[in-house]
């Protein structure tokens, strides 16, 4: 029961992760969906956003849900900003240079992240209302703070659902995401389309960061966790919303299991390795389709 119970615990804390894997992998999604442009800069949203509640919490001593409302707020903002001033002057252009931009964009937030007083270099963390508790269940015993991440996961994803398939601009996004020109021959302004998906996107990033600092700490580099959100994103099929969800799941439950049972330096390359073998068997992902253009 011992070895169960050891076993279980791993299997939840790896789908806790997986749940922000799955998160940043949503924005690289939707980003890619909408102007089929794949945003380095998902990790570093994710970083800024965690900086900032650590800041609302450590500094301004607010409480954690009001932290998670107004850090939701200002992502939302630095989003719009975001393709207001950056990308939408380069509308029209190559899709290499938005690429290239979004690498800048990258290398940009961490250095300001690093500049910043009160900021910098050192490593942060902040408590939630689920710090140190734990529920028990028989032998089993759970961390509130895994759950929180998962319950909270499922009701932001509960809400984007209810969003892209009730009211009007969810739908206009999907219309947008299948077919850019169809969507402006019914009126839809695809410009506003992109500045909503880019508030999402930095919404989704600063979420996942909230999520995560608890477990992992606030610093410069935990953007780079976006490097391990990019696998999952693939293995759902990198047009499929659900798929990017139950990528990250897989790859945080594999990257979980290799670090507990499996010798030092295999949970780096788990990922990958599920990765691979899955594009193998499915080169288009678990829920991806073949897209084919004709010429």
């Amino acid at each position: 029961m011992n070895l169960l119970n050891e076993i279980l615990q791993t299997i939840l804390s790896g789908i806790s992760v997986g749940c922000i894997y799955g998160l940043i992998a949503l924005g690289f999604v939707m980003i890619f969906k909408a102007t089929e442009v794949i945003n380095f800069a998902q990790g570093e949203l994710m970083m800024v956003g965690a900086f900032i509640a650590f800041s609302l919490i450590s500094f301004f001593h607010l409480s954690y849900w009001t932290t998670l409302l107004l850090t939701t707020l200002i992502m939302a903002l630095f989003g719009m900003i975001i393709e207001r001033v950056v990308l939408r002057p380069l509308v029209g252009q190559p899709i290499f240079s938005l690429v290239m931009v979004t690498i800048g964009m990258m290398i940009f937030f961490k250095s300001v992240v690093s500049m910043i007083p009160f900021w910098g270099t050192d490593t942060y963390g902040f408590g939630t209302p689920f710090t140190e508790k734990l529920v028990r269940y028989n032998e089993i015993i759970v961390s509130w703070e895994h759950l929180s991440i998962i319950i909270l996961t499922l009701l932001l994803i509960l809400a984007l659902f209810i969003f892209f398939r009730f009211t009007k601009m969810g739908v206009a996004m999907r219309a947008t995401s299948q077919n850019q020109l169809a969507a402006v021959y019914m009126g839809i302004s695809v410009n506003r389309v992109f500045s909503l998906t880019w508030v999402i996107s930095a919404i989704l990033g600063g979420f996942a960061g909230i999520l995560l600092s608890p477990i992992t700490f606030v610093h410069m580099n935990m953007g780079l966790i976006g490097l391990k959100a990019m696998p999952a994103a693939i293995l759902g099929g990198f047009y499929s919303i659900p798929g990017a969800v139950v990528g990250g799941l897989i790859i945080g439950v594999t990257e979980s299991l290799a670090g507990a049972y499996l010798p030092i330096g295999w949970k780096d390359v788990a990922a990958w390795i599920i990765l691979i073998l899955v594009l193998v068997i499915r080169p288009y992902g678990l829920f991806g389709t073949e897209l084919k253009k004709k010429v």
